[in-house]
C-alpha cells in the first residue's frame, strides 16, 4: 500500500474565499448558553419567553390567565414557571379564594433586567442580519 506525502499545514488561513464574517462578533452568544452578549438560555424557550413577556406587559397573572394566554397544559406551565421561580425571574403567591386554590405570578426587577438583555440581544441580531444583505 503507497502511503500520501504529508501536506504541509500552515497557519495562515486557507487561500480559498470564505464566508464574510462581519458583523457575526453580535451573534457569539447564540450557540452557547448565557455568557457575555450571549441569549439566556433560560428564557429563550418559547413557553418561558411568552411567560417573561406576559408579566412584563401585566402587573400580575393568575395561573389560568396564563395557561390560556399561552395554550399551556398545566404541568407544561408549571414545570417552566417553577424554572423561572427558581432563578429568581419571577415570584409566585399562592393563597385561597372562595376555598379555591388560586397561583399569581409576577415578574421580578431581576427578571424584568433578564428580559431587557435578552431583547437587547436579539435586536443586535436583527441589525447585523439586516446590514449584512
Amino acid at each position: 500500500m503507497a502511503e500520501r506525502a504529508a501536506r504541509p499545514r500552515s497557519d495562515t488561513a486557507d487561500a480559498r474565499p470564505g464566508p464574510d464574517r462581519r458583523g457575526l462578533r453580535s451573534i457569539g452568544g447564540l450557540a452557547g448558553g448565557e455568557g457575555p452578549g450571549g441569549l439566556d438560555r433560560l428564557i429563550h424557550g418559547r413557553m418561558r419567553l411568552g411567560i417573561v413577556s406576559a408579566l412584563a406587559i401585566a402587573e400580575r397573572l393568575g395561573f389560568n390567565e396564563l395557561k390560556e394566554l399561552l395554550h399551556a397544559t398545566d404541568g407544561n406551565l408549571s414545570a417552566h414557571a417553577r424554572k423561572l421561580e427558581e432563578a429568581g425571574y419571577i415570584s409566585c403567591h399562592k393563597s385561597f379564594r372562595d376555598r379555591v386554590p388560586h397561583t399569581e405570578y409576577r415578574l421580578t426587577p431581576a427578571g424584568r433586567r433578564a428580559l431587557e438583555r435578552y431583547l437587547d440581544h436579539m435586536e443586535s441580531l436583527i441589525r447585523a442580519t439586516r446590514e449584512e444583505r
